[in-house]
């Protein structure tokens, strides 16, 4: 049956494995864990089969992973015969081991579990993961080779095959006629969240060097060069070394600063050289990572020598020579730094930009550096995917070598670190379980918000006393379009761009929003508004523009201003700051609802002083939400008491209620202080009435009275002044002239026109 070569699911990959359409498996009289034989163009391959997934039933397609690709000789998208393969269970196999893995005792047991169920050759190399990799710091599978079988040929390794050690290391062993010499370093299964993205560049590279009449056909040039750009650890050079790796083009590398030379004339000749290289090895591709260091704007260039280069590499990419069937392939993280000659078609086609992974890309990158790993079953993947907002794939990478280093920590004191072997029985031992992630996740910051980056706050809903109106409000504004999409969908609706809380101090708008950000399950940005303004000129918007550029790569994301009134003034009002709280407000206000729209992207800001907010942040479709956060009332009071007294040994006769009816004007913040303060007089009544040696014993018995708390209210006294509540009441009337009222939580969040 003649099928269609396609990738393997990551997770799967480097278990031997050919996912087969599940039309094709009757057609063929199969079963999962059968034996097939995989005939490429020049090559053969042998895999067992996997029930196909749904999504390729009837497609006629066999999906293999990148070593099975290279046995059979067969890129993607090639077509191969498949047929049923009668492979004899092994009686034994002796596996030689690389010279730099020493190892004592018996591991035959190990690698017989590892080799199981997979069809193996004398002289094959395969890659059997060992938990950890003793020969490096990374977690990738050891190679190994297969010495000797009984009987000769293919076999099958089963629970009753006795695996031996060769004597010989396996670097002496020759391998087999039909074994692969090597597996490659990186294939398109490595890559974990950039399908859409990997599929663009291979059609931009192979297409055009496997079927170059294809373009003929349709009278056009085929593509001459890819850009890649994102942020630092996407996996931009990753998928150059897979594409290299997969299609049968040689590589050629252009690492910017070490072409670079003090003789006159030399850095041009090195670039030649390598073009020229290239044309002689073709099909090849070029590539050149950190595109910016070598082409930048010539403009803005330092010195002779980088604008000669780059002239240099826009005629050598686009010149009067033909350049045949090479491809550049130029990689950077500082787009907007390249010179603006290489950014057009015939030289850089096509521009495709490596973003941050969301939640399913996160997944397959964890699948990934995971698949080789020794996971107890309390490890949850997705709940690490859910929780790694920001992390790009190195992040992740990272993330995977610190558990397992975190797990090799736990085993140190069973390690002979002075002999020269590891004992077998400790390496099978070895498991990374979930406290092992759990501290790995702890230290690793994501690079993608490294600048702005803030740990969402441990606050939730139910630490907010009160204020229910309110924060239905932001949920619906800020929650409900994250997680219901398709309703706002339904209905075309965009969902708020802003709010702004306001009301008077202490009222809880901070924790609020810390509250939102954790609910929301979102990157979180917090920005306090004097941070912004810088003494040189451009720099406090060009931080406003870096904020929301962070947000926009890291989508979900809430960027949270603290104090806004500080930054955003009524324009017109200030004449001694040299217009900058003007310019940032002007930024401020393109940004949020300029051009270039925020997808996913809400804003939050906060302030005591709504009157001095420059009007036009207020209209809406920018901070296009307002809600008043009010001084709380009876019933509020009781529920802050609550919060702030949840996990206080009271005494019998302490009565919220009552504290709650007599703390008429006191905000969030002075009652966080009047439950201070009862405890501070509880403690120190309680040190004074005991010995310093009995403290530890009698503890227990300390208890919070209602006659503390009667002293914590004489103490502490209301920040909100009558003057205070009525000026914000005529703020408020002000700006709900024209809404009607709402009932008993009218004023706990209103939104005003």
């Amino acid at each position: 049956m003649r099928l269609t070569v396609k990738p393997l699911k990551q997770k799967d990959a480097g278990r031997g494995l050919a996912a087969l359409d599940r039309e094709a498996i009757e057609g063929l009289d199969l079963e999962g864990g059968d034996y097939i034989r995989i005939d490429g163009s020049n090559g053969t391959a042998i895999a067992r089969v996997w029930p196909g997934y749904p999504e390729d039933t009837g497609t006629g397609v066999v999906r293999i992973d990148g070593r099975l690709r290279q046995q059979a000789n067969a890129g993607i998208d090639d077509t191969v015969d498949v047929e049923a393969a009668d492979i004899k269970p092994a009686k034994s196999v002796s596996v030689a081991l690389p010279q730099n893995l020493r190892i004592s005792g018996n591991i035959g047991g190990h690698l017989r579990d590892k080799l199981a169920g997979q069809p193996v050759t004398a002289g094959q190399n395969v890659r059997v993961p060992f938990g950890f990799g003793f020969m490096s710091s990374s977690n990738q599978p050891i190679p190994l080779k297969i010495a000797s079988t009984d009987p000769d040929g293919t076999v099958v390794v089963t629970d009753s095959t006795e695996v031996s050690i060769s004597q010989t290391p396996a670097e002496e062993i020759q391998s087999g006629s039909d074994a692969d010499d090597g597996t490659p370093s990186v294939t398109y299964e490595d890559i974990g969240g950039l399908d859409r993205e990997l599929e663009q560049v291979r059609e931009m590279i192979e297409l055009p060097m496997r079927h170059p009449e294809l373009f003929q056909r349709l009278g056009i040039e085929p593509p001459k060069g890819v850009l890649l750009h994102g942020p630092p650890g996407t996996g931009k050079t990753l998928i150059a070394k897979a594409v290299a790796n997969e299609i049968d083009a040689s590589f050629h590398t252009i690492s910017g600063p070490e072409i670079m030379s003090k003789y006159y004339g030399e850095s041009e000749e090195q670039l030649r050289e390598i073009f020229e290289e290239a044309e002689d090895a073709a099909p090849a591709i070029v590539f050149v990572d950190e595109l910016d260091s070598i082409a930048p704007k010539r403009g803005e260039a330092g010195g002779d020598v980088e604008r000669r280069v780059v002239a240099q590499l826009l005629s050598l990419m686009d010149g009067l020579d033909e350049r045949g069937e090479v491809v550049v392939i130029g990689a950077t993280n500082r787009v907007d730094a390249i010179d603006p000659a290489l950014r057009r078609g015939g030289r850089f086609d096509r521009e495709i930009e490596i973003g941050v992974p969301d939640r399913e890309g996160r997944k397959e990158i964890l699948q990934v550096h995971t698949r080789n790993m020794p996971l107890t079953d309390d490890v949850d993947l997705d709940a690490y995917a859910d929780n790694t907002h920001g992390f790009v794939g190195a992040d992740i990478a990272s993330l995977a070598k610190e558990a397992a280093m975190n797990a090799l920590r736990r085993i140190r004191p069973e390690l002979d670190l002075e002999a020269d072997e590891i004992d077998a029985e400790v390496l099978e031992s070895l498991s990374v379980n979930e406290p092992d992630f759990k501290g790995a996740i702890k230290g690793i910051e994501p690079s993608a918000l490294r600048e702005v980056f803030v740990e969402v706050p441990d606050v939730t809903w139910e630490n907010v006393g009160g204020l229910e109106g309110t924060k239905e409000r932001l949920r619906e504004t800020i929650q409900w379009p994250l997680e219901y999409p398709e309703v706002f969908e339904t209905l075309d609706m965009q969902s708020a761009k802003g709010v702004l809380m306001y009301g008077p101090p202490g009222t809880g708008k901070t924790l609020l929003a810390k509250a939102v950000a954790n609910e929301a399950e979102s990157n979180f940005i917090s920005v306090k508004g004097p941070e912004l303004l810088d003494k040189y000129v451009g720099e406090s918007e060009k931080g406003v523009r870096e904020i929301f550029k962070k947000a926009r790569e890291n989508a979900p994301t809430v960027v949270f201003f603290d104090e806004i009134d500080s930054i955003a003034t009524e324009r017109g009002s200030n004449t001694g700051d040299s217009g900058v709280s003007e310019r940032v407000v002007s930024q401020l206000l393109t940004e949020l609802d300029g051009l270039e729209t925020l997808e996913d992207v809400v804003v939050i800001a906060t302030t005591n002083r709504p009157d001095l907010i420059d009007s036009a942040l207020l209209r809406p479709g920018r901070l296009d939400r307002h809600v008043h956060v009010p001084v709380p009332d009876e019933e509020s009071r009781r529920a802050i008491f609550g919060v702030h007294t949840e996990f206080k040994p009271l005494a019998d006769g302490v009565d919220l209620d009552d504290l709650a009816a007599r703390a008429e004007g006191y905000v969030g913040a002075d009652i966080e202080a009047v439950c201070r303060e009862a405890s501070m007089a509880a403690s120190r009544e309680f040190i004074d009435s005991v010995q310093k040696e009995e403290v530890a014993e009698s503890v227990g018995n300390v208890r919070v009275t209602m006659d503390h708390f009667e002293q914590a209210l004489e103490e502490v006294n209301p920040s909100v002044t009558d003057e205070t509540r009525d000026q914000y009441e005529r703020i408020e009337e002000r700006f709900d002239a024209s809404e009607p009222d709402r009932g008993p939580e009218a004023g706990m969040g209103r939104t005003f026109q």
